[in-house]
């Protein structure tokens, strides 16, 4: 009985050495060679600031070539606090998991450590994740042991109170980067300020413009209304002010138009119908011009200044806007 007793534990002894030596003499273990291993790691993107109790994730995604293959019993052991020199930091691994995928001539490990912080300090310290030490096997030799150092990562824990003065300047963890205050915001509202100013002037060039940079802005009264405005203000520049605007009538028209026939014309350019009252008021004045100097037209005592609102009204209808209400029929 005692024989098989000593039998026993000798083969548990024998099954568990080469564990128990991979998790003790790891530290020890050769390197292994360039070009075995090929590390990515994804860290958080925030190294500063962590306080009592945070959790820290960070993945490590390993392909080891082929003929040597991770020893799985080497991984990190959840529950394990971390130590530096000797002395407990007060970091503790609180969990591990991973996966692994089997390819042509090599294997990928996605490994997935979780820290949690157990310290706390009036003044914020440095501390670090790792390093994590993974032992390898050569496949074709057994005997062919190395080790793959997986790198630390440098935090900065904080206090959660601060007690006395302190100087941000000689506070500053050389783990933060500059601060800096997000624009986007104020970006995008100046973007959309900057197109709806473009849209306002473009609408009041195409509104006041006097030129034809635009589709319908070089109409038939258009041109009549920078004609009049350059006219003096005599009886000679009256009438060729109104012989202009009846010329413009007419080509708009395609047509003769007369103040019996003003229907038609209105039918033929719809634009022109909140200008029926000033028609009519024109060809008043048109007669009093050619035909009746002493009729009376009601227009004021500057009939030119009348026309010149009339023709900028005519185009804005050519070009498709409503015109503005005549509010004074006189000159001002």
């Amino acid at each position: 009985m005692k024989t098989t007793i000593r039998i026993f534990y000798w083969l548990l002894a024998l099954t568990l050495a080469p564990q128990i030596a991979f998790a003790i003499d790891s530290q020890n273990l050769p390197d292994a060679p360039s070009g075995i291993v090929t590390i990515k790691t994804i860290d958080p993107v925030r190294l500063v600031g962590y306080t009592v109790g945070d959790i820290i994730e960070r993945e490590v995604i390993l392909t080891i070539k082929q003929p040597y293959k991770l020893i799985e019993t080497s991984l990190p052991i959840a529950g394990y606090e971390k130590r530096y020199k000797g002395q407990v930091i007060g970091i503790e691994l609180k969990s591990v998991s991973h996966t692994k995928k089997e390819h042509s001539g090599n294997a990928t490990f996605d490994i997935k450590l979780a820290y949690q912080i157990f310290t706390n300090n009036i003044v914020a310290k440095n501390a670090a994740l790792g390093p994590e030490y993974l032992n390898l096997i050569n496949t074709k030799n057994s005997k062919d042991l190395v080790k793959f150092r997986i790198p630390s990562l440098d935090i900065a824990i904080s206090p959660i109170a601060i007690f006395g003065q302190v100087k941000i300047e000689n506070n500053m963890s050389p783990l933060r980067g500059p601060l800096l205050l997000s624009s986007i915001k104020e970006n995008q509202w100046l973007k959309l300020s900057n197109g709806i100013l473009a849209i306002s002037l473009l609408g009041l060039l195409y509104i006041l413009g006097q030129r034809a940079w635009l589709p319908r802005m070089g109409g038939t009264f258009a041109k009549t209304h920078r004609a009049i405005r350059k006219l003096p203000s005599t009886p000679e520049g009256l009438k060729q002010a109104v012989s202009k605007v009846h010329e413009s009538l007419n080509t708009s028209a395609e047509m003769s138009v007369f103040s019996n026939n003003v229907a038609i014309f209105l039918a033929k350019k719809p634009n022109f119908s909140p200008m029926t009252g000033e028609i009519d008021q024109f060809f008043s004045l048109s007669r009093q011009v050619y035909f009746e100097p002493n009729a009376a037209h009601n227009l004021g005592a500057n009939p030119l200044r009348w026309l010149q609102d009339f023709t900028r009204r005519c185009r804005d209808c050519e070009r498709g806007l409503l015109p503005e209400t005549l509010t004074q029929k006189s000159g001002r």
